[in-house]
């Protein structure tokens, strides 16, 4: 059954997470999307001919963010933090609004010295100061079930999102990834749990959501890429210093070179401010990992209206099907099964586009 992608757009109190205001009259200019462990942008415009009196208050920089509900799911979808507002002699007012995700990138993280304390645990310690006078954040985070060792101190300078980027990048590392959620059954406000796993999403090996081709999708593309930070066979992650007395992991080489591949170095720095060889280890042993034979991604453009419905049929992290009965590059038709990494939602446009990663 076609349903259209309607949002309702609602103006609220960045620290309460109270509504203001519902904004009929914003509308995106661009695709609203998601991703695992990062921040994402996108732009609207609100025609202040069909404004509510409130809606200064309800779209002030800094100081609110604007949600997205499907109004056939009744399901937030989108949740951003006003950064910019812009307005004059024109008909309408532009802003700009980020994930959550980028909010911990304009705090710092707290203290944590842990031995062989759970991932979860050492989250919740980097989070702690965020948690004070931020916003609506709630912390859903059970506890990984994976140990870890991990140090940062305050004079480092590290922001939260340093911290817990760092954290997800190393081998085993935990999972994280901002949510929106209506606070309560009367629907007055909106909390931001702050979701914490060893995987986000659920990993079924015979997902329910299938995109299928032809069918909902409209067109797909599988990208294969060996390129410079795509793929490696030996790796080394690099940290403050210079010279000789530069941080650095020990050289973590692939199982691939032993099946015959070449050898494909790649150096990087995981993040600013890494003060421990063994976190540069664990980065570099996640990295060729999953380097190591190249990135395979797979980019789909559905109908939205017809698609798998994001929130309600599929979210963030899961594995997802897609099933192509023939096309140019596959004529005998595939199948694949990989997680969905990032997504895009154009609802004007109706259109819904899954970033699918294959993990093995």
């Amino acid at each position: 059954m076609s349903e259209p992608v309607t949002l309702a757009w609602y103006g609220c109190d960045v620290r309460t997470g109270g509504i203001i205001e519902e904004l009929p009259a914003l509308t995106p200019t661009g695709a609203l999307s998601s991703r695992l462990g990062s921040s994402t942008s996108t732009s609207f415009s609100l025609a202040l001919a069909g404004a509510p009196r409130g809606w200064e208050a309800a779209t002030d920089q800094g100081r609110t963010m604007l949600v997205g509900v499907d109004t056939a799911t009744d399901i937030p979808v989108w949740a951003g933090i006003v950064l910019t507002r812009e307005g004059g002699s024109a008909p309408t007012v532009t802003l700009a609004a980020a994930t959550p995700e980028a909010y911990f990138d304009r705090r710092y993280s707290g203290p944590v010295t842990a031995f062989q304390q759970d991932q979860g645990a050492i989250i919740a310690s980097a989070l702690g100061p965020v948690l004070v006078q931020g916003p609506v954040l709630v912390l859903d985070n059970p506890g990984t079930g994976r140990l870890a060792d991990y140090t940062v101190a305050d004079g480092d300078d590290r922001t939260a999102l340093s911290v817990l980027q760092e954290l997800m990048g190393a081998e085993g590392g935990p999972e994280w990834t901002v949510d929106v959620a209506w606070a309560d059954a009367s629907h007055t406000g909106f909390v931001l749990p702050v979701r914490v796993r060893s995987q986000i999403g659920t990993q079924a090996a015979v997902p329910e959501a299938v995109f299928d081709f032809p069918g909902c999708v409209s067109s797909y593309t599988l990208s294969e890429s060996y390129e410079q930070g795509k793929g490696a066979t030996a790796v080394i992650a690099r940290g403050e210093g210079e010279g000789d007395a530069r941080l650095t992991s020990a050289l973590q080489v692939g199982a691939v070179e032993a099946a015959g591949w070449p050898r494909w170095e790649y150096r990087f720095t995981p993040a600013s401010g890494v003060t421990d060889p063994a976190q540069l280890t664990a980065a570099a042993v996640k990295s060729v990992a999953l380097m190591q034979t190249g990135a395979q991604v797979w980019q789909i453009e559905a109908v939205a209206s017809v698609a798998p419905r994001v929130g309600r049929d599929w979210a963030l992290g899961d594995t997802v099907r897609l099933a192509v009965e023939s096309s140019p590059r596959h004529p005998a038709g595939t199948e694949a099964i990989a997680r969905a990494w990032a997504w895009e939602l154009d609802p004007g446009a109706d259109r819904v586009r899954p970033i699918l990663v294959q993990e093995s």
